[in-house]
């Protein structure tokens, strides 16, 4: 069975690009973001990497943690940092899980149970490991995204959904379509227009569940 939203992520001791780690207390208090790839050495996957190393400071002002994970080894990895490095322009400080044994892939149903590498495997073998895993402080998982091989993850939106996440949970508030902080956030249902007003000042009801408000500064 797959891990679901709010379910606590499994924990897991593994190799890694910068030595070994226990996942949970890897996590620690922080967020933290596991994001997933097929195989080391690939097109796409190498934009992508780059893509987060260039965010480097993005996800230490959130307080978020990010990790990745492949099929391959910790020696692949190694190798492979430097083409990350070289597209991306910038440093990779994240470390990179080596998951030969499948352990992580199939703790997240990233793969089935069944499942095992064929000799001489290609990409397409372990196509399924592509997924972002949004993780909270606590555990759980708050928000999972799963792309085809094809297609290159946006990270702009992972860090727009991360915002989100974290707004949410420290304010008690949704946020609507497209939303970007600074904007205007969703009241509860659950709150009254009279504490609605108390701590918002005033907000906007645009239908009779449908509330919006600007945050206080």
């Amino acid at each position: 069975m797959g891990v679901r939203i709010n379910d606590t992520v499994p924990d897991f001791t593994a190799q890694t690009s910068q030595g070994e780690i226990s996942f949970h207390d890897w996590i620690g208090d922080s967020w933290a973001i596991l994001f997933s790839h097929p195989k080391d050495f690939t097109p796409v996957c190498t934009t992508e990497f780059g893509a987060v190393a260039q965010l480097a400071d993005e996800w230490a002002k959130r307080g978020t943690k990010v990790i990745g994970v492949s099929v391959d080894g910790v020696e692949e990895h190694k190798g492979w940092i430097g083409d990350i490095e070289k597209v991306g322009g910038a440093s990779v400080g994240f470390p990179i899980i080596a998951d030969g044994d499948l352990t992580v892939s199939k703790a997240f149903d990233m793969l089935p149970a069944e499942y095992y590498l064929p000799d001489g495997r290609t990409p397409a073998d372990s196509q399924t490991v592509r997924s972002v895993f949004i993780i909270g402080p606590d555990k759980k998982l708050k928000l999972t995204m799963t792309y085809p091989m094809t297609v290159g993850r946006n990270f702009a939106e992972v860090l727009r959904a991360l915002d989100a996440l974290q707004t949410s949970s420290r304010e008690n508030v949704a946020t609507p379509a497209d939303w970007v902080p600074g904007q205007d956030v969703v009241i509860p249902v659950a709150v009254s227009d009279e504490d609605a007003k108390a701590k918002y000042g005033s907000f906007e009801t645009k239908l009779p569940y449908l509330r919006m408000a600007q945050l206080p500064e």
